[in-house]
């Protein structure tokens, strides 16, 4: 007879058991750890972003390239290439999340934008989960 595996990462069964580390590096001690799938995937999402194209040793296409783009005025056009390389490049590089919404933002007042991702686990464990950069 055929049974219902809970939707629990097999990661997540020990409480004290730490499985990563989190971003940013912003704690007295030199890495905060991080306990649960949920925080690791939100800091690895934020290392790809983060992350130059290039700048890994032995793989030279991660990474989203955004800094790339920090002096270019913001147009209609730099919006949308931005979201679409990041959902392209975000599905190709985690493929056991399901990326809902890459909402790119602009600010013109403070010549800014920020980055919205919402996403979900493909095994149901973790459900719309929200980063903003």
């Amino acid at each position: 007879m055929a049974y219902r595996i809970p939707n629990k990462n097999p990661i997540d069964v020990g409480s004290r058991v730490a499985i990563g580390v989190s971003i940013p590096f912003n704690a007295p001690q030199v890495f905060t750890q991080t306990y649960t799938t949920q925080d690791q995937i939100r800091s690895n999402i934020i290392n790809y972003i983060l992350t130059d194209r290039g700048e890994r040793v032995f793989n030279p296409n991660f990474g989203s390239n955004i800094r790339a783009s920090i002096f270019e005025n913001i147009t209609p056009n730099l919006l949308k290439n931005l979201e679409t390389t990041l959902n392209d490049d975000l599905s190709a590089y985690f493929s056991n999340v399901n990326f809902a919404d890459v909402k790119v933002t602009p600010n013109y007042d403070e010549n800014t934008i920020s980055i919205e991702i919402k996403y979900s686990l493909y095994n149901g464990s973790i459900n719309d989960i929200n980063i903003i950069i």
